[in-house]
């Protein structure tokens, strides 16, 4: 499952849709993971920019539990991991 990806990468984690999309562009990025309970639109911009740019990505289903595995008290829309 990709919270324990999540999990794992703790210290090579950008918590949040912004800086996720940010460091994307920038490159330093291996993989995201995305919460399925945020907006359509916001799926869908990250989505296809990880396509764009040949990252993988793998969809939750909870935006809480994506928080949690952060280690932070709120959700989680999208999490980069950094290479």
């Amino acid at each position: 499952m990709s919270y324990d990806k999540v999990i794992q990468a703790r210290d090579r984690l950008i918590i949040g849709t912004k800086q996720a999309i940010k460091a994307m562009k920038s490159g330093e990025v291996k993989e995201v993971v995305i919460a399925e309970d945020i907006d359509p639109d916001m799926i869908s911009k990250v989505s296809q920019l990880a396509d764009k740019m040949d990252i993988p990505y793998q969809i939750v289903d909870s935006k809480r539990e994506l928080g949690k595995a952060c280690g932070i008290e709120v959700g989680a829309a999208a999490v980069a991991i950094k290479q």
